[in-house]
């Protein structure tokens, strides 16, 4: 219907297992190499599993494609099956005769099963035998398969079998009656989910095999997917068709993340918001945790030379890796008011604002900018660069950073966010990158604006187009900030001292409202209003606790503890 639209000789997203679209990412390749490799040489069992969708049958249909000549395969499709009924299936998959009083006789069939073995091997032929959802695998079967490696001569096995199925296949190999099973299993793979950058490579290469001689998904529209598919090739394929389809009825030519999130909803019949929105739900709980355990991320446990490593809070629907996601998707509306007290023990840094000096946009494609300050892309380079615009010292050697940000008087914020999240944040941030060939680097934020961002890469700054940089960020950011209170917590209804108290003064000072009284340091119904107004004006999490992010935005608001910005200089009133 909309192929001849978008100038496609055929559907690019059918779900049929089509070896022409198979797109070898790095876990495919390894996948269909080491299948390979157990045909060609290995004997006894390989396992390969995956979860529902990541493309074990299209490896299966590609490796059939790719058979030697001197192999003999035997597909089972449906191992719901007995014994005797699974031996009958391979001999017929093989073309082995069996007479009629012998198809019910285990070892009948055994014994026919293992004369064409011998007689195969003695004309220097492989057999190889593949069972498809393995999972589904009785265990009285599964012992049978057992047997069918005692199948062998003094030297060679005679029979490879190759077991593909979802995780529960581990499981089931992993029970304490099948440990003889699972002691010979010389091969073991397991197929992940796409990452951010697969994905937008798996669906580009499909769009190419169906004849696609432009860019057919807008940049948003590829990260949409990604996140609604969660990588699962299936359902990318699912989602994208139905996109194609809704941009065609549309007359769109280019499909953007509203369209993809169009499509998701009818997928999964219900519908999708925004990024932004399902962020904002869950922004109170991802700020309460941040908040207890700030000083224990390991997002920067790694020594001079190493990649960042990175805490985990899961989002309910995480993208394979170890980075953090789920916030709020503000817009700023700075402003000023009186001084919050500072952090105990901790002395106030100058006053530092990042963004006094503005660059003149790069030409420099962002990628080649990244391969040229390659030494200052490091975890470690960017540290010391945004440990110093608070006026402290990041040491590579001396721990955890996030430790020693903590001996300075300052706390760590790392998850996923948006562009608007970090201008209304205001504070420099380390965003994490991701070049076309997978590595990573660390690239310090010291400045923002409606269509460019300024990058410290360890020399003069980089100003570069958000379009540009956001090709390469998928929204992982660290930034620093300065507790306003004596102690690093989230305040909520029923909280009671002198933290309650200073956050009801301020909160009434930069939304214009004469002070309250001195002694409620009862964290009551009005200061929840209170929050929530500010919340709702900042398009935060609107749920009445003061976590971390209303903190970060309140101190921006008071600019009491001379604060780093990004997005310009805070006044005083």
């Amino acid at each position: 219907m909309y192929t001849s639209f978008f100038g496609l000789h055929e559907k690019p997203f059918a779900i049929t297992p089509d070896p022409r679209y198979l797109y070898l990412s790095e876990r495919h390749a390894e996948a269909l190499a080491h299948l390979l490799y157990g045909i060609n040489e290995a004997g006894g069992f390989i396992q390969l599993t995956g979860e529902v969708g990541t493309g074990k049958t299209t490896i299966i249909r590609s490796l059939l494609e790719q058979l030697p000549e001197h192999a003999d395969v035997a597909l089972i499709l449906n191992p719901r099956i007995t014994p005797a009924e699974f031996l009958l299936t391979i001999c017929e998959e093989l073309g082995v005769p069996v007479p009629e009083p012998g198809r019910g006789s285990v070892k009948s069939l055994m014994d026919l099963l293992g004369h064409h073995l011998l007689a195969s091997h003695a004309k220097g032929r492989r057999v190889v035998l593949i069972v498809d959802e393995a999972q589904n695998l009785s265990a009285q079967t599964l012992e049978q398969v057992r047997l069918l490696t005692n199948l062998e001569t003094a030297t060679t096995k005679l029979l490879q079998i190759i077991l593909i199925g979802q995780p529960e296949l581990r499981d089931l190999l992993g029970r304490p009656e099948l440990r003889q099973l699972a002691q010979r299993i010389t091969g073991r793979y397991h197929l992940s989910p796409l990452t951010p950058n697969e994905t937008i490579g798996y669906i580009k290469h499909r769009l190419r095999v169906a004849g696609s001689t432009g860019e057919v998904f807008t940049l948003g529209g590829l990260r949409e997917t990604h996140r609604l598919s969660h990588g699962i090739p299936r359902i990318i394929n699912v989602i994208s068709d139905r996109a194609l389809l809704g941009a065609f009825t549309r007359e769109e030519h280019r499909v953007t993340g509203a369209l993809v999130r169009d499509a998701a909803g009818e997928v999964y019949g219900r519908p999708i918001p925004a990024p932004w929105i399902k962020w904002g739900t869950i922004a109170a709980v991802v700020a309460g945790l941040l908040m207890v355990g700030a000083g224990t991320w390991t997002f920067l446990t790694r020594t001079s030379g190493e990649t960042a490593a990175v805490a985990e809070v899961p989002s309910g629907a995480n993208v394979a890796g170890t980075r953090a996601t789920g916030h709020a998707d503000p817009q700023p509306t700075p402003s000023s008011s009186s001084a919050a007290p500072s952090n105990s023990g901790a002395a106030a840094p100058p006053t530092v604002t990042t963004t006094a000096a503005v660059p003149p946009l790069s030409r420099e494609p962002i990628d080649q900018l990244l391969v040229r300050h390659g030494n200052a892309t490091t975890t470690e380079a960017a540290l010391v660069r945004l440990f110093a615009l608070w006026g402290a010292t990041y040491d590579p050697t001396r721990g955890k950073g996030c430790d020693q940000a903590s001996q300075q008087g300052l706390e760590c914020l790392f998850q996923k966010g948006s562009w608007a999240q970090l201008r209304t944040l205001n504070r420099p941030a380390i965003l994490t990158l991701t070049d076309d060939l997978g590595r990573t680097h660390q690239v310090l934020l010291t400045g923002l604006t409606d269509d460019a961002a300024t990058l410290d890469l360890g020399s003069t700054p980089q100003r570069v187009a958000i379009s540009a940089v956001s090709r390469y960020w998928f929204g992982d950011f660290l930034l620093l900030w300065r507790p306003p209170l004596a102690q690093a917590k989230a305040l909520g209804p029923g909280a009671r001292g002198a933290d309650v108290r200073w956050l009801r003064e301020s909160l009434r000072s930069v939304q214009g409202l004469p002070p309250g009284s001195s002694r409620n340091d009862f964290y009551d119904s009005e200061l929840t209003q209170l929050v929530q107004d500010f919340q709702r004006q900042h398009r935060l999490a609107i749920d009445g606790v003061a976590g971390v992010q209303t903190q970060i935005v309140l101190d921006t608001m008071l600019n009491a503890t001379g604060s780093p910005t990004i997005v310009g200089p805070v006044s005083g009133s």
